[in-house]
């Protein structure tokens, strides 16, 4: 595959997949990872009457995880993530066309003759590597084009937006004087430990308690369910590959990889006859085989001023470049042989591979093992598939169909719709299980495309409602959950009053840690909340005075005494970061507004 794609992150292939899938980040949320497909059939969603289909998310999941740029364990939080980026790139699509902007053919063909991934050695655009490229990243050039066609008018919209926004000097000022802000501070974290009597939970507080929180006890609706996986890669892991088929793929692959080829050229036509011609490379051939070298003989006959005085080197060839009768002796030579005399119509060659851009077969084989048995098991894992289906179809259990198959039926636990692991948790699975047919009426499931290696049916063995859980089931869980919250009320009291006694001037015993003249972006040991909550609390009112503060962060309370606020040290590289990001934040703000606009108002159906 694409190695430079892979290696490049600033590819724009690279730069597309990526660049929705963050988009998708930004403007739905967290939640965009594990959201799965609420529709049945291959349209998975429709955008202001345009369909997405099931295809079009496979595509480009298997497109991300061709690019290197996201691993394949992440496959099935892709999915998720990108049906989100595929329904905001149509929400733009749309608002875009509404306002009229449009990249044309010509500009459209300028950016992509200008992509580096596309030139030769000289730096030109290439269209042999444009289309080979395009097809290791999964793409046709209809639908790069199109993908990136969407994408440059989406960054108009972006760019249009950006630049339209100003912030004034004394905004920007007051931005930098607070980033440059150094405090100087100590702080002393409480625990329980510092509580004069313990914490205790009645039975009241725990029943008060569980009545105000039972939406933390509700148990979804759930099912166990028996299921089956037929898996085209362990059918694949499970074949018997011997070293015979190993290098007749081995030597399939190295008859089709690029290679240097050197020639020795001599001209038909003018005062030279095709039979003269011939006779002078018949007597350069003989001259190699006494054991002249190729590269002097080049430079004495051949007609090719370019390459005479450089051994003949062509350089690295690839298939369709200097006509089928070169491809046909070029690539049938192994690495060190000379070709016998090729007729290219207007000249004659003789050939000579120097290299052969192709791994050992040592190193090939495992991924030719890989390979091979990807072809040996293709027809058997077709007529499983079309076996399962047949089975599962009128089989009353799901053993017999596990049993026929030689797979293995598994079992799970109770299982929520949305809570489904491994392969219970890919787009659809768990659709099925609570389907009419499947739930209610105790069918086997359809047979379920996981994805293109492996098919899955499964059956519901039990069923239980949703309900809210009794408190005596969940009784330790609601009073944990009370003495928690009674902690940490009680340290915030506690860290209250030692403020007051400090403000009143008592000398308290208190194991306080120092903070020399932090600035926002120090990193440090200090907790971030400890931090954060320093940086909020008033300057003091004079020299030597303290103000005080507390931070809470999750069940721990810490005691801040602020010391002094310094104006802190001007740095230049920080600055302009900080310049920088406060723009690309309120970038990032305009373009969230007129998502979140185009969500309200747009027709989405998922």
């Amino acid at each position: 595959m694409l190695q430079s794609i892979r290696e490049r992150s600033q590819s724009w292939i690279a730069k597309i997949i990526i660049a929705v899938l963050v988009l998708a980040m930004a403007l739905f949320g967290v939640e965009s990872l594990i959201s799965v497909f609420g529709k049945s059939g291959d349209e998975v969603a429709k955008v202001n009457g345009e369909s997405i289909t099931r295809q079009q998310v496979e595509q480009t999941v298997q497109r991300a995880l061709r690019s290197g740029q996201v691993p394949p364990e992440q496959e099935r939080a892709l999915r998720g993530q990108v049906l989100d980026s595929l329904i905001a790139e149509r929400l733009m699509a749309s608002y875009a066309e509404d306002g009229g902007l449009a990249i044309s053919d010509t500009q459209l063909d300028q950016v992509i003759v200008s992509l580096p991934e596309f030139h030769d050695a000289q730096g030109k655009f290439d269209q042999d590597l444009f289309r080979s490229r395009l097809n290791g990243a999964g793409y046709s050039p209809l639908t790069f084009r199109a993908q990136l066609r969407q994408d440059l008018v989406a960054q108009q919209i972006q760019q249009g937006l950006i630049s339209s926004d100003f912030v004034l000097p004394e905004e920007q000022q007051y931005l930098l004087d607070l980033q440059r802000q150094a405090r100087t501070f100590r702080y002393h974290t409480l625990t329980d430990a510092d509580l004069e009597q313990p914490v205790t939970v009645s039975e009241a507080e725990q029943s008060a308690y569980y009545n105000e929180h039972q939406q933390d006890y509700l148990r979804p609706e759930q099912v166990k369910v028996a299921y089956v996986v037929l898996d085209r890669q362990a059918m694949a892991a499970d074949a018997k590959v011997d070293d015979e088929a190993l290098h007749k793929a081995w030597e399939a692959q190295a008859a089709e990889a690029d290679r240097r080829v050197s020639h020795i050229m001599v001209n038909v036509g003018g005062d030279r006859s095709r039979e003269q011609a011939e006779a002078e490379l018949a007597e350069v051939k003989q001259r190699l085989e006494e054991g002249e070298s190729f590269t002097d003989l080049a430079a004495e006959y051949s007609d090719d001023a370019a390459t005479k005085d450089k051994g003949g080197d062509l350089g690295v060839v690839v298939k369709g470049i200097f006509g089928e009768a070169f491809d046909k002796s070029a690539f049938s030579l192994q690495e060190g042989e000379v070709s016998d005399i090729v007729d290219t119509g207007d000249a004659l060659h003789l050939l000579k591979v120097t290299q052969i851009d192709h791994p050992s077969f040592e190193e090939s084989k495992d991924e030719l093992r890989d390979q091979v048995a990807q072809q040996q098991i293709e027809r058997a894992f077709n007529d499983k598939v079309q076996q399962l289906i047949d089975e599962s179809f009128a089989a009353e259990d799901l053993k017999s169909v596990a049993d026929d198959l030689g797979l293995k039926l598994e079992q799970s636990d109770w299982v929520a719709r949305d809570a489904g692991e491994g392969a219970l948790g890919e787009p659809g699975v768990m659709d099925q299980a609570f389907s009419e047919d499947v739930l209610n009426n105790g069918y086997n499931s359809e047979v379920i495309e996981l994805d293109d290696d492996r098919r899955m049916v499964l059956r519901v063995t039990d069923h239980r409602e949703a309900m809210t859980l009794p408190l005596e089931q969940v009784q330790e869980r609601v009073a944990e959950a009370v003495r928690q919250d009674k902690t940490r009320d009680a340290l915030k009291e506690k860290a209250a009053k030692l403020a007051q006694q400090l403000k009143d001037g008592q000398d308290l015993d208190l194991s306080w840690q120092a903070v020399s003249n932090i600035t926002r972006q120090q990193t440090s040991q200090v907790p971030e909340a400890i931090v954060e909550t320093a940086f909020q609390l008033p300057h003091p009112d004079e020299a030597g005075s303290l103000v005080y503060g507390r931070a809470v962060d999750g069940d721990q309370v810490t005691l801040i005494a602020l010391e002094s606020v310094a104006k802190g040290e001007a740095n230049e590289q920080m600055e302009g970061y900080v310049t920088s990001m406060s723009r690309r934040l309120d970038a990032q703000a305009m373009i969230q507004g007129l998502m979140e606009y185009l969500r309200a108002t747009g027709d989405i159906e998922r």
